[in-house]
């Protein structure tokens, strides 16, 4: 080997292969510089890295993610070099998933989840990563060859997906291949960004977002580091975007180029990306220590099994194919680097779809790259430069699986390395002739597409989308046009400025030059929950093969044998929040069950979310139990999240003993509670669930009387503080009390004390408006204080010039009051009616806008009530107003009839009266008579007999067939009077 890396990672030179490239090299850097300086070091460093590579024992391969050129060189080099041992840059423990592709259509991504996390720092879960797999790749081939190659092993040699993650949480939020770049979408749309609706712009938004917020990993992520360098190439290369840049200058000379000169130049583009990153940057050090950590490993595997590294190889990115960290090469010393142990998390692994914009969008790649990538990567093996590698049984689009397995050619013998950087840096690119047939195949199938899609496209947008793409080739010094030179003058010539449909024409040439492939899960990848699933939806003809949205009819009357089925579909809308399962029509809620019922299901197309559901449990059943339990027993479940959990269960499961469960947690939490933030929703919750049970045949769960217990001491004991308390809104206070007294009494049924709730009425103070006014209608409703009383209350603060600005925020306690104590509604009309009717309008106009904020804020529930009892109290014709008494006004006085002396009647029922006059006075009250009893009369012939009366003596006389018959009652004929 000609060259040693020293700390610094210069270099120590002698001779070899590269020494002429390298003064070369160095002469032009000092006479471009004027002198010496840190250009001509760089240069030679590179050459230094590629030299240091290409002299490692262990081959290594560098490669570029999705690059049809590294699947190509790939393919040529496994056929020629038939290694017995691959070492691959990807995640260690995602091996086991790889024989799971067999039963995938690719793109498909390998993925790590957790949940439960033990060793991170909290709400850093749920953890996920992924490793997308596409055909058009380097790390397919060699998975391939290795799987279906007898005796050859796979080794994958990065950090794990716990190692991953440790130390890395802050800055896991973008993709972890080693230095993704910023995403390109901003880079300049092919010339029609500014035309594209928001619909059009939507058009990808499903399938790019496959991977949703997982962490990417990927192999040989390759882009600058360093943006003014980025934005120098874009420029002199005439190109707008990293991807085309990629694919004009790196992808298609390497295309067809040997594999000493692929190995050389990737390795030389990663060494100039990796001397030009920032120096001493996070993104920089984390990449060292995946190196660390993978020769670690490749060296211990060859020290374990006794491996000969020349039957070995070595794949991972041009970026780490350049390092020069101490640990690079077998033959490294020992710097006392030590892999830390793996956290107590539970990984959970399965493989999930992809799609070629999802890999886009995740690692910044411009829109359409990797449709590209892959169309020229069918192009290449289709023109037989290279028989690719494929697993057998695999779904693939076009040759059948397995087309590599042919007859294995002997092993090539290790070859001196040459020098073949000089050839490639200093011969122009080979002129390529125009490949007329496929540029005219490209504008006719655009042009027809274009009119399938609303454009009004003809033969001649066809002619000028040829001539532009030839013409823009040549502005931009290309032999013949890419196919980024078509899709602009596609965009040019036939989507001007208008974009009729939800496709505009860039992504219409996505689809012409390969589409956006989205990835399948076969049934047999898919963890134990997704096929039980697919099994039990199976009469509704639900297929995971299936990628359309599925319309379900059920007519659970008709066909009651569907009934699984609907519970099912209503269980998996309830899990999946990503609408992979839509209810159209129909309902299931706390005691309702529709018959008919119509369903959107795309479970075929949205596999990720039922795959990554099957991380959770076995069953759908069990998953939906797990999540009720953690929510009613995570740190901040409050009793009104368990009551929420119960109603759930109730719903969607048939599990009483859970159910039980969850009320039991529910009376727990109420009773730790120290704050009444949650009383309204709990009072909510309660209220339907007793509706629910006492609608049902059963009897009352005992968890339900143990809340109404515990819920009628609790409240009585936080009452006080919450009517003082400054953080305890009205709506709090008030559904206390509507909980004390609309679920009275069933709480003095089972023991509660009713003097409890008065000596907490008894002790509350408020000094809130809102408040006093909720506490009056309390003491209303125990009778502490008359309707009479509270009237005259109102009418003071009317009074008061001083508390009738604030007169609004007492109504608002009045009108919350209408839950605890319903029959207040015609009070509350009253009071509010009676305000308008007094108050001038200078006081009413400045008095409005508060009342009306004040209702709108704390009684959306309630001014329903109000204006039902409105509609009750006030006439419904205008022509009936100007005669209308409201019914609290006072009546007029009724003149003093003479008094008739009548004889009383004898017999039972008027010495009962007489002995009685108390049951006439509540009789009197209830029909608004005066109940006053005038002085006895002697002549009378009784005490306070039936003339002390008169209304009473002549209701006695005009209906004697009632009195007969009480005293029939209370006296039977033959009974001694």
């Amino acid at each position: 080997m000609s060259t040693t890396a020293t700390a610094d990672g210069t270099g120590i030179t002698g001779s070899g292969p590269f020494d002429s490239l390298r003064e070369q090299l160095r002469g032009a850097a000092t006479a471009f510089a004027g002198g010496p300086g840190a250009v001509p070091g760089i240069l030679s460093g590179m050459v230094d890295d590629v030299d240091r590579a290409l002299g490692e024992e262990l081959e290594i391969f560098p490669v570029r993610h999705h690059s049809p050129a590294s699947a190509l060189a790939m393919a040529r080099r496994l056929r020629e070099k038939r290694p017995k041992v691959i070492y691959m840059e990807l995640c260690e423990d995602l091996l086991p998933l790889l024989d799971e592709l067999r039963n995938c259509r690719l793109p498909v991504a390998l993925q790590a989840y957790a949940h439960d996390l033990e060793g991170f720092p909290e709400g850093s879960g749920p953890l996920s990563v992924i490793a997308p797999i596409t055909e058009a790749s380097a790390e397919y081939q060699a998975i391939a060859y290795a799987l279906e190659t007898p005796g050859v092993e796979l080794v994958l040699v990065d950090r794990s997906v716990d190692h991953l993650f440790q130390g890395e949480l802050p800055a896991s939020a973008g993709s972890a291949s080693g230095g993704s770049g910023p995403g390109e979408a901003g880079d300049g749309d092919p010339g029609g960004g500014e035309a594209a609706a928001e619909g059009v712009q939507g058009a990808h938004e499903e399938s790019a977002a496959l991977h949703g917020d997982a962490v990417g990993v990927e192999i040989g992520d390759l882009r600058p580091r360093f943006a003014e360098l980025e934005e120098h190439l874009l420029r002199h290369g005439k190109v707008r975007h990293w991807s085309e840049w990629w694919d004009q200058y790196v992808e298609q000379p390497l295309a067809g180029a040997g594999y000493d000169t692929y190995r050389q130049v990737m390795v030389l583009i990663g060494s100039l990306f990796r001397r030009l990153a920032p120096a001493g940057g996070d993104q920089l050090s984390r990449d060292e220590d995946r190196e660390r950590y993978m020769w670690t490993r490749i060296r211990g595997h060859l020290a374990q099994t006794g491996g000969d590294p020349a039957e070995c190889m070595y794949v991972c990115g041009a970026f780490h194919a350049a390092s020069r960290v101490e640990e690079f090469g077998l033959a490294a010393p020992e710097t006392g680097f030590e892999i830390a142990p793996a956290t107590a998390t539970e990984w959970l692994y399965g493989l999930i779809p992809s799609s070629h914009s999802a890999i886009e969008a995740q690692f910044g790649l411009a829109g359409g790259s990797v449709s590209i990538a892959s169309a020229a990567w069918e192009k290449q093996v289709a023109a037989g430069g290279v028989a690719p590698f494929g697993l057998k049984g695999q779904k693939r689009k076009g040759a059948g699986a397995g087309r590599g397995r042919g007859a294995q050619a002997p092993a090539a013998a290790p070859a001196a390395v040459t020098d073949r950087l000089s050839g490639f840096l200093s011969s122009p690119p080979a002129a390529g002739d125009l490949d007329e047939a496929e540029l005219l195949g490209w504008c006719v199938d655009i042009v027809r597409l274009a009119r399938r899609n609303g454009y009004t496209s003809s033969t001649a947008d066809a002619i000028a989308v040829f001539e532009t793409s030839v013409l823009l080739a040549g502005i931009r010094g290309r032999a013949r046009p890419t196919p980024y030179d078509f899709q602009d003058a596609a965009i040019t010539c036939i989507e001007k400025d208008t974009v009729p449909g939800r496709r505009d024409v860039r992504h219409l040439c996505e689809i012409l030059l390969g589409g956006d492939r989205i990835g399948e899960v076969g049934y047999n990848a898919m963890p134990p929950l997704a096929r039980d699933v697919f099994d039990r939806l199976a009469p509704l003809g639900v297929s995971p093969s299936k990628r359309t949205v599925r319309r379900v009819l059920l007519d659970l009357k008709a066909d009651p044998e569907l009934e699984p089925c609907s519970r099912l579909l209503w269980r998996l809308r309830y899990l999946l929040r990503d609408g992979a399962v839509r209810s159209i029509t129909g309902s299931l809620e706390l005691g309702e069950r529709s018959m008919q019922e119509s369903w959107d299901v795309s479970l075929g197309r949205d596999q990720r979310s039922l795959i990554e559901l099957g991380y959770e449990g076995v069953t759908v059943e069990q998953v939906l139990e797990h999540r009720l339990r953690r929510s009613a027993w995570e740190p901040k479940a409050t009793a009104a999240t368990a009551l929420a959990a119960v109603e759930d269960a109730l719903c969607y499961l048939d599990n009483p003993r859970f159910t039980d469960e969850l009320g039991a947690r529910a009376v727990e939490l109420l009773a730790a509670e120290r704050t009444v933030d949650d009383a309204p929703e709990v009072l909510r919750r309660f209220r339907r669930l007793l509706a629910y049970y006492r609608a049902g045949d059963s009897a009352l769960p005992r968890w339900c009387e143990s809340f109404v217990t515990a819920g009628y001491a609790h409240y009585c004991t936080l009452l006080p503080g919450a009517f003082t308390d400054e953080h305890s809104g009205v709506r709090q206070v008030a559904a206390m009390l509507g909980f004390l007294f609309t679920l009275e009494n069933m709480a003095l049924s089972l023991g509660c004390d009713r003097t409890q709730l008065e000596l907490a009425v008894k002790q509350s103070h408020p000094e809130a408006p809102a408040k006093v006014a909720l506490l009056w209608a309390a003491q209303t409703q125990l009778g502490v204080v008359s309707r009479d009383e509270l009237r005259t209350r109102c009418a003071e603060l009317l009074d008061n010039p001083l508390v009738v600005p604030a007169f609004p925020q007492y109504l608002s306690g009045f009108v919350q009051a209408l839950s605890p104590a319903p029959a207040l509604a015609p009070f509350v009309v009253e009071v509010m009616s009676g305000a308008f009717a007094r108050l001038p309008d200078t006081v009413l106009l400045p008095w409005l806008p508060t009342l009306i904020t004040t209702l709108r804020e704390h009684a959306q529930e309630m001014v329903p009530v109000l204006i039902r009892e409105a509609g009750r109290t006030f006439p419904a014709s205008l022509p009936a107003v100007d005669a209308w008494v409201p019914p609290w006004a006072a009546r007029p006085q009724q003149p003093a009839r003479a008094a008739v002396a009548q004889a009383a009647p004898a017999g039972p029922v008027a010495d009962l009266l007489a002995e009685n006059p108390a049951s006439c006075d509540a009789v009197a009250a209830l029909l608004g008579c005066d109940a006053t009893w005038p002085a006895p009369d002697a002549s009378a012939g009784a005490p306070g007999g039936a003339s002390a009366h008169p209304e009473a003596a002549g209701l006695l006389d005009r209906h004697p067939a009632a009195a007969e018959a009480v005293a029939e009652l209370i006296a039977p004929t033959g009974a001694p009077a």
